[in-house]
Protein backbone atom coordinates (compact mmCIF):
# COMPACT_ATOMS: atom_id res chain seq x y z
CA UNK A 1 0.00 0.00 0.00
CA UNK A 2 2.71 2.86 1.15
CA UNK A 3 4.72 1.72 -2.23
CA UNK A 4 1.57 2.05 -4.07
CA UNK A 5 1.13 5.66 -2.36
CA UNK A 6 4.93 6.11 -2.90
CA UNK A 7 4.72 5.39 -6.82
CA UNK A 8 1.59 7.40 -7.01
CA UNK A 9 2.90 10.61 -5.87
CA UNK A 10 6.50 10.19 -7.86
CA UNK A 11 4.38 9.78 -11.28
CA UNK A 12 2.59 13.09 -10.45
CA UNK A 13 5.65 14.53 -9.44
CA UNK A 14 6.74 13.85 -12.84
CA UNK A 15 4.48 14.56 -15.04
CA UNK A 16 4.49 18.17 -12.84
CA UNK A 17 8.01 18.26 -13.60
CA UNK A 18 7.46 17.72 -17.65
CA UNK A 19 4.87 20.05 -17.74
CA UNK A 20 6.99 22.58 -15.97
CA UNK A 21 9.54 22.57 -17.99
CA UNK A 22 8.20 22.84 -21.15
CA UNK A 23 6.09 25.92 -20.33
CA UNK A 24 9.20 27.47 -18.97
CA UNK A 25 11.61 26.36 -21.83
CA UNK A 26 8.68 28.04 -24.08
CA UNK A 27 9.03 31.13 -22.40
CA UNK A 28 12.48 31.72 -21.59
CA UNK A 29 14.76 29.26 -23.75
CA UNK A 30 12.99 29.58 -27.52
CA UNK A 31 11.95 25.70 -26.64
CA UNK A 32 15.27 24.46 -25.47
CA UNK A 33 15.27 22.48 -22.60
CA UNK A 34 16.15 23.83 -19.42
CA UNK A 35 17.94 22.27 -16.94
CA UNK A 36 17.45 22.10 -12.73
CA UNK A 37 19.86 25.19 -12.46
CA UNK A 38 18.25 27.52 -14.84
CA UNK A 39 14.94 26.87 -13.63
CA UNK A 40 16.21 27.80 -10.18
CA UNK A 41 17.92 30.87 -11.38
CA UNK A 42 14.12 32.30 -13.12
CA UNK A 43 13.22 31.54 -9.39
CA UNK A 44 15.84 33.48 -8.15
CA UNK A 45 15.38 36.55 -10.76
CA UNK A 46 11.12 36.16 -9.96
CA UNK A 47 11.92 36.38 -5.93
CA UNK A 48 14.42 39.38 -6.82
CA UNK A 49 12.06 41.02 -8.35
CA UNK A 50 14.04 42.33 -11.36
CA UNK A 51 13.72 40.53 -14.46
CA UNK A 52 15.18 43.11 -16.92
CA UNK A 53 18.54 43.51 -14.60
CA UNK A 54 22.29 42.41 -16.03
CA UNK A 55 23.59 40.82 -12.87
CA UNK A 56 27.31 39.60 -12.63
CA UNK A 57 28.68 36.25 -12.11
CA UNK A 58 28.44 36.70 -8.23
CA UNK A 59 25.17 38.42 -8.08
CA UNK A 60 23.76 35.63 -10.26
CA UNK A 61 25.10 33.06 -7.79
CA UNK A 62 23.13 35.26 -4.84
CA UNK A 63 20.00 34.78 -7.12
CA UNK A 64 19.96 30.95 -7.24
CA UNK A 65 20.98 31.11 -3.51
CA UNK A 66 17.50 33.27 -2.76
CA UNK A 67 16.13 31.13 -5.15
CA UNK A 68 17.21 27.69 -2.81
CA UNK A 69 16.15 29.53 0.62
CA UNK A 70 12.60 30.24 -0.95
CA UNK A 71 12.53 26.44 -2.61
CA UNK A 72 12.94 25.06 0.43
CA UNK A 73 11.41 27.66 3.16
CA UNK A 74 7.72 25.63 2.92
CA UNK A 75 10.16 22.31 4.23
CA UNK A 76 11.18 24.36 6.98
CA UNK A 77 15.00 25.21 6.75
CA UNK A 78 14.66 28.97 6.01
CA UNK A 79 12.83 31.56 7.15
CA UNK A 80 12.36 35.14 5.41
CA UNK A 81 14.69 37.63 7.05
CA UNK A 82 14.40 40.98 5.66
CA UNK A 83 14.89 42.72 2.29
CA UNK A 84 18.25 44.78 2.50
CA UNK A 85 18.77 48.53 0.82
CA UNK A 86 18.92 47.07 -2.70
CA UNK A 87 15.75 45.37 -2.45
CA UNK A 88 17.70 41.96 -1.96
CA UNK A 89 15.84 39.36 -0.03
CA UNK A 90 17.58 37.28 2.49
CA UNK A 91 16.70 34.27 5.04
CA UNK A 92 17.86 32.73 7.64
CA UNK A 93 18.54 28.84 7.96
CA UNK A 94 16.03 27.23 10.85
CA UNK A 95 17.65 23.72 10.20
CA UNK A 96 20.61 22.51 8.62
CA UNK A 97 19.67 20.46 5.14
CA UNK A 98 20.19 16.82 5.76
CA UNK A 99 22.75 15.11 3.63
CA UNK A 100 21.61 13.90 0.40
CA UNK A 101 22.84 11.66 -2.01
CA UNK A 102 22.79 13.27 -5.91
CA UNK A 103 19.95 12.25 -6.72
CA UNK A 104 17.85 12.99 -3.72
CA UNK A 105 18.95 16.37 -3.74
CA UNK A 106 17.37 16.56 -7.59
CA UNK A 107 14.02 14.95 -6.24
CA UNK A 108 14.27 17.00 -3.39
CA UNK A 109 14.36 20.48 -5.41
CA UNK A 110 12.29 19.49 -8.39
CA UNK A 111 9.09 18.64 -5.69
CA UNK A 112 10.33 22.35 -3.96
CA UNK A 113 9.97 23.80 -7.72
CA UNK A 114 6.67 21.99 -9.09
CA UNK A 115 5.52 23.37 -5.15
CA UNK A 116 6.33 26.79 -5.73
CA UNK A 117 4.81 26.73 -8.90
CA UNK A 118 1.75 25.17 -7.95
CA UNK A 119 1.10 27.84 -5.46
CA UNK A 120 1.69 30.47 -7.61
CA UNK A 121 -1.03 28.77 -9.79
CA UNK A 122 1.48 28.55 -13.39
CA UNK A 123 0.86 25.08 -12.71
CA UNK A 124 -2.44 22.73 -11.79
Amino acid sequence: MILKVIMARDEELKKHWDELVVLLSKQFADGETLDLDAIIYIIGLQEKGSLDTKYSKDDKINLMHIAICRLLEPFGYYAFDYYDEDGWPHYKNLEELPSLKAGEQSVLMKEAIVNYFLEKELIK
